[in-house]
């Protein structure tokens, strides 16, 4: 399994171009998802398991 050091980090493609309050999230883990500021790549780091994170992005996606 691939550390989130070694994971492919994204930013969204909705994220503006000035550096703003965005987030990154990596790939490659198949049992979590780590999430970062992109500002700070070398700071903290959150991990969802993979499911609460689906979760959540499909309540972004589907609200109500």
């Amino acid at each position: 399994m691939r550390s989130d050091t070694e994971a492919t980090w994204y930013k969204s493609s909705y994220s503006g171009g000035s550096g703003g309050n965005c987030l990154e999230v990596a790939t490659g883990i198949p049992t979590a998802v780590p999430v970062r500021d992109s500002k700070n790549p070398l700071g903290p780091k959150l991990t969802f398991r993979a499911e609460a994170w689906a979760a959540f992005v499909g309540s972004l996606r589907n609200p109500g």
